[in-house]
């Protein structure tokens, strides 16, 4: 039994995808920036790939920027804000992806810039009203970067209502929208947003590509220098192979969207039910408005909850206890610690594709009725 739930860290790629940068690698290998025919072909290929992301997401193509991934895009948005926008308060969340606060930490270390965190309840959601306090204070030119969906127990944050009240403040707002991008609309006309990323291999793309939105009304300055690729905002011969698939994989997220959210809605509606109906005191993180493909979910302390991560393992599930980006190494949550999760208990966040099943979900709860108390 192999069965893949752990698709919030990362997704596999589609055959479509593979098709399409197998086709890049063998017949476009000119360097986009040459004058050349092969070079013209492998730049029309990145202009097509540039519009079809724009296209989905309501933007122009001349705001969007091809990077190696979300953290490229994230660290190169908060840095040059404070340097070209003249940002000189920052407000966040204390359950940020690690990209968001080591950079808001080394922010604060530097002395660039004022670094708020809003602490957020046992679901994961800070106060609105908190906010709108803290926006009220117009002394100092702010932004704020809150993540559009954590990705750890999904809880989503309101773009929306963000960025009316943003707006009403005159601050920028920057959201981190890696997990989100395919699996919620997203509608550039219609909300006053200043930044958005996305990361590929979130959407069944390749890793190490992604891209930035950058508001036509707030242009930053490079991070990385060189050349003038992407319009002189990212320097480096661009990844082709990684932008024709990234397009691609994004293009059918959109398309597919809703027929994906309805499979994965219905296999963790189905966990849960065989969850609350068959083992003991195992209950959600996060309820209310999440993400469709989340399922955090914490289990009783037991003579095997230390060792269930392992179990799983062995029993050929993958899962994770939550963010991906720590090495490889287990460690304590701080979003978890965030929501006062209890520490003598163990969380395991499951994550779905539209390529999951009832059966393979069925398999695993089967698994954990062995590994944890049951009804």
């Amino acid at each position: 039994m192999a069965i893949y739930l752990d698709n919030a860290a990362t997704t596999p790629l589609l055959p479509e995808v593979i098709e399409v940068m197998h086709t890049t690698m063998t017949e476009v290998y000119g360097n986009p920036s040459s004058i050349h025919a092969s070079g013209r072909r492998a730049r029309a290929l990145i202009e097509e790939a540039r519009k079809q992301i724009a296209t989905g997401l309501g933007a122009s193509t001349g705001e969007i920027f091809f990077t190696s991934g979300a953290t490229e895009a994230n660290n190169m948005i908060l840095l040059n804000s404070i340097k070209d926008l003249g940002v000189e308060r920052i407000i966040s969340t204390t359950i940020e992806h690690h990209c968001i606060l080591h950079t808001l930490h080394y922010i604060k270390e530097l002395g660039s810039a004022e670094i708020v965190l809003m602490p957020v309840d046992n679901q994961g959601r800070f106060e609105k009203t908190f906010l709108e306090n803290l926006l009220a204070d117009s002394s100092k030119k702010t932004m704020v970067t809150i993540m559009h969906a954590n990705n750890e127990i999904g809880v989503i944050n309101d773009m929306s209502h963000l960025a009316e009240l943003c707006t009403k403040y005159k601050a920028f707002l920057h959201m981190d929208t890696a997990q989100t991008i395919g699996k919620i609309p997203i509608d550039l006309r219609a909300t006053s947003v200043s930044f958005i990323v996305g990361a590929a291999h979130k959407f069944h793309g390749p890793k190490g590509c992604g891209f930035m939105y950058i508001s036509g009304a707030n242009q930053i300055s490079p991070m990385i220098h060189g050349g003038d690729q992407e319009r002189g905002m990212r320097s480096g011969t661009e990844n082709i192979y990684g932008i024709a698939g990234m397009a691609n994989a994004f293009m059918l997220a959109i398309e597919e969207m809703p027929i994906r959210t309805q499979l994965m809605t219905e296999l963790r509606n189905h966990f849960i039910t065989r969850v609350n109906n068959e083992l003991e005191d195992v209950h959600e993180n996060c309820t209310g408005a999440v993400l469709p493909n989340i399922l955090s979910l914490s289990f009783p302390e037991s003579p095997k909850s230390t060792m269930l991560m392992m179990n799983l393992d062995i029993a050929g599930v993958a899962a994770s206890g939550g963010s991906a980006c720590s090495s490889g190494v287990e460690n304590e949550s701080h979003v978890l610690e965030a929501l006062g999760h209890l520490p003598e208990r163990k969380t395991i966040r499951f994550s779905f594709s539209h390529l999951n099943s009832i059966a393979e979900i069925d398999q695993v709860v089967d698994v954990l009725k062995t590994l944890t108390p049951i009804k």
